[in-house]
């Protein structure tokens, strides 16, 4: 079969497309037949070895955290999926990467796929969706009214972000690029400004932060926060904590592969209430090209996925 992988850590052309040895299943195992995988910040720190403080790698590492595909085949002792059931994949690092032919799960890293959402569409969702989720819902108190800024309004989890705090009735500002701010406003965001030519700190005080950005975006967010207001901060490297300093609570999201939140996030997507955010699509052999483009950034409106068949932009 064929898998993405890379040796050691180094620049995307570290990546290689390779010939290697099909899975075996073992009890209480799923082997899933992989259709579509995205590619995340968080992927392309992971192999560069920006992370390396916080994750230890084994080499050779397949790179990627959430897929979308079918079961191809469960161990004894599984009862939960069959043979043919369509699933979104959590991918952790300890099990190695989502961009490969076949992959080894355990259930409790499957939740089963909408019949409402194409592969691309789902595996766009799973750890975008997961991360927003637990940002938005578990992180920070809001309701109808709440004046929220979210940092990276455009991206894959901060665009997921303003759609959630607009179905809970939130007054949302969001930073972006200048050529995002349609885009950004078109996913319920009442004002879009444009980091390149705009200040976010002219704006008038507002209840929550989302920080997916850090560095100064992070240090000149405290001045926005009303006193006794949250920042919530989801970013790798280390933030300078002012929280008391100015009188708000900050809060460091900590996000762990969990079902349910990707299970909620998946049931809004396939009933229209949320949209799934799809930068574009590559095949499999052209990961390295999809992790400079992001580095580039040149990955500005969601998710880049990569395709392992034709059909995969179908709904298979």
């Amino acid at each position: 079969m064929k898998a993405i992988r890379y040796h050691a850590h180094g620049d995307p052309e570290v990546l290689a497309l390779e010939e290697v040895e099909a899975p075996e299943i073992g009890p209480g195992e799923v082997l899933v037949a992989i259709r579509a995988a995205s590619i995340s910040p968080f992927d392309c720190k992971l192999r560069a070895g920006d992370l390396a403080a916080f994750f230890t790698v084994s080499f050779p590492q397949i790179p990627g955290r959430d897929a979308a595909g079918v079961v191809a085949a469960v161990g004894d002792g599984v009862s939960e999926f069959t043979v043919g059931d369509r699933v979104c994949v959590m991918a952790g690092i300890e099990r190695g990467g989502s961009a490969v032919d076949l992959r080894v799960s355990t259930p409790d890293e499957l939740v089963r796929m909408p019949a409402e959402l194409g592969f691309v569409e789902a595996a766009g969702l799973v750890n975008a969706g997961l991360s927003a989720w637990i940002c938005t819902i578990e992180y920070a108190e809001i309701g109808p009214g709440t004046r929220v800024l979210v940092h990276g309004g455009s991206g894959a989890v901060g665009g997921l972000i303003v759609q959630l705090a607009r179905r809970r009735g939130a007054d949302i500002v969001a930073t972006c690029r200048e050529g995002n701010r349609a885009y950004v406003e078109g996913l319920g965001a009442d004002r879009a400004i444009a980091y390149d030519t705009e200040d976010f700190t002219t704006i008038e005080p507002v209840d929550v932060v989302f920080d997916l950005v850090g560095g100064q975006t992070h240090a000149r967010s405290y001045s926005v926060l009303k006193k006794g207001g949250t920042l919530v901060w989801l970013v790798a490297a280390p933030i300078t904590d002012r929280g008391d300093e100015f009188g708000v609570d900050v809060r460091r999201a900590m996000i762990a592969d969990r079902r349910e939140p990707v299970e909620n996030i998946l049931a809004l997507a396939a009933s229209g209430e949320l949209r799934a955010q799809i930068a574009g699509t590559l095949p499999l052999e052209k990961a390295a090209d999809g992790h400079a483009m992001l580095e580039a950034g040149r990955v500005t409106r969601g998710r880049l996925v990569l395709t392992l068949d034709e059909d995969a932009t179908t709904d298979g």
